[in-house]
């Protein structure tokens, strides 16, 4: 009788496990059972939303089920990441977004939500090439040239950004930082007048993705002085890196990725993580991604997590040090 006492929790702890076990397989198994929507928290017809369809149809074969693209923008993106954070953790609402997602702590400090801890990261499917460049009247030639000018010349530069606090603004506060030396940052509303400003010479640099920069390349409107990411570009094979030219540890690369709400069973999202890795796997996906000057990348939901705790604490860590503010 004593022993049948003991053994008892014992047993009862077994089935638990094994109950649980059975019905983690079978939710693998089955999902996904009915359409998955995917948030993105932009309006229709940018980068998010462009790559967002070129996955979505590869990921539904893929899956057997139709993966369903909802628009829910506003307030810098917060609106959408926000609805799926509080959605149910089941598989059947996912967000895509860009590594702007991970700039949000810093600045909204009433987030209804946590980046790191309210969400479960899936993949990142790509990393976008951005590019520095001048105009070509500006006197630097190299990288070289323009840090040491930079440095001769403090706040002399007018460094154009998509906006005070985007993640263009943060990768510039990044680079000058680590280079000691300093700029002003010009804010504009979007790439469209940033790039008129730079070709006319009226600001002195600004990043870009390469998609967007190498026309203006190569009918010689501006100058690429250094790929920001920690590998050279395709498209661009010899314009080296910042990593290159001195500055170890530099790599800023925008990406596109997946994400679930937090709570969602590992299951689900290791399926789907193995299933969007197979997609960045694709030869089509990677020439449409090539050729838009982008690289297919297809991370684990661990590498994925990992890197946007760091990129989440990387960012907080250039705004506290800097002290931007939205209000600037």
């Amino acid at each position: 009788m004593r022993l049948r006492k003991l053994l008892l929790p014992i047993v009862a702890a077994f089935t638990m496990s094994a109950a649980g076990a059975a019905l983690a397989q079978g939710t693998a198994d089955t999902y996904p059972a009915r359409p998955v929507t995917v948030v993105a928290a932009i309006a229709a017809g940018g980068p998010i939303d462009l790559e967002a369809r070129l996955y979505t149809p590869r990921i539904s074969q893929l899956l057997g089920q139709s993966f369903v693209i909802d628009f829910k923008p506003g307030a810098a993106g917060t609106i959408g990441s926000g609805y799926v954070a509080k959605s149910r953790p089941d598989g059947y609402t996912l967000l895509v977004t860009s590594a702007g997602f991970t700039v949000f702590p810093a600045f909204y400090k009433d987030l209804p939500f946590d980046v790191v801890k309210d969400f479960a990261p899936i993949s990142a499917m790509s990393e976008r090439t951005s590019v520095l460049q001048v105009p070509v009247s500006f006197p630097a030639r190299t990288f070289a040239e323009y840090i040491a000018y930079a440095r001769a010349n403090p706040g002399r530069i007018n460094y154009g950004t998509t906006g005070t606090g985007s993640i263009t603004h943060l990768a510039g506060a990044w680079l000058h930082g680590v280079t000691n030396s300093s700029v002003t940052f010009i804010p504009f509303k979007g790439t469209g007048p940033l790039l008129l400003e730079l070709v006319a010479g009226r600001v002195d640099v600004a990043s870009g993705t390469l998609i967007v920069a190498l026309p203006l390349i190569k009918t010689g409107k501006v100058r690429p002085l250094a790929i920001l990411n920690d590998k050279r570009a395709r498209l661009l094979p010899d314009v080296p890196t910042v990593a290159e030219q001195g500055i170890p540890g530099y790599n800023y690369s925008n990406w596109v990725g997946f994400l679930a709400p937090g709570g969602t069973p590992a299951v689900i999202v290791n399926k789907l993580g193995d299933g969007f890795a197979r997609v960045a796997k694709i030869p089509e996906v990677i020439a449409a991604l090539e050729a838009d000057g982008s690289t297919a990348v297809g991370s684990s939901p661990a590498q994925f997590r990992q890197q946007i705790a760091t990129e989440t604490a990387r960012w907080q860590k250039i705004v506290d040090d800097n002290k931007i503010t939205l209000q600037e």
